[in-house]
């Protein structure tokens, strides 16, 4: 049974409930940190901010794990904290590539992007192939969501085999001119996360980053530049 805090009457739909964590939410709104996440670049077009910080979103989804019908209904409300609750609480096994485009037409900052693509889309069977996929789409969160994607993968997907992360790369050198800030640098973080995982991708990796560095854009220069330096430096 899913655990209420102190005060919060237990609520019969998931509709119900999602309204119940939104004033939760809304009760911890913080204008000091809503100034701060902008500073960090989340500037919302699409949802509202409330400044509530990470760890009380993950205790709130802590009580409500793998809760498909609150998921929805939470990313019903456009706010950020909300719709990041969501992510957090949603079973991916239960997530379809329908939701996801879906979702993914809401993204409006980095932090929802990163966080609906490391905590939850990454574990689903689809992520491979929708990061190709994203990965092509112009909207600027949604194809960064493909390169989350990659990277997100790189570091927790063990059982996956090297040709998928070899297949991401010239996916990688395709899209390195893309000059936008949230795309160049997941573009950038993709490419390194694939040449961490082992020996073999390092190698890959490397030789992918010079190929991309000789590129005339800046946005490409920048990209190789930032792995190479982190890259051959490496034990």
């Amino acid at each position: 049974m899913t655990s209420l805090p102190s005060g919060v009457q237990p609520c019969s739909t998931p509709v119900a409930t999602a309204a119940a964590i939104v004033a939760e939410l809304r009760a911890q709104r913080n204008e000091r940190n809503i100034a701060g996440q902008r500073r960090f670049g989340i500037t919302t077009t699409k949802c509202e901010l409330l400044g509530v910080p990470a760890p009380v979103l993950r205790a709130i989804a802590r009580r409500h794990r793998r809760d498909h019908p609150l998921a929805a209904a939470l990313w019903a409300h456009p706010i950020h904290e909300a719709r990041a609750v969501a992510a957090l609480t949603d079973d991916p096994r239960q997530v379809t590539r329908r939701q996801m485009e879906t979702w993914a037409r809401d993204f409006d900052s980095w932090a929802l992007t990163d966080c609906c693509c490391t905590q939850l889309f990454n574990h689903t069977p689809f992520a491979v192939a929708q990061a190709h996929v994203w990965s092509r789409r112009r909207a600027e969160f949604v194809k960064r969501a493909g390169f989350v994607l990659m990277a997100g993968l790189a570091v927790h997907a063990k059982q996956l085999p090297n040709a998928v992360f070899l297949a991401f790369l010239p996916v990688i050198n395709r899209e390195a001119d893309d000059p936008r800030n949230f795309v160049k640098k997941a573009v950038n973080w993709a490419l390194r996360q694939i040449g961490k995982r082992n020996p073999v991708l390092r190698r890959a990796a490397l030789a992918e980053a010079k190929r991309i560095f000789v590129r005339a854009t800046p946005s490409a220069r920048w990209i190789a530049h930032d792995a190479l330096r982190e890259l051959q430096h490496r034990d």
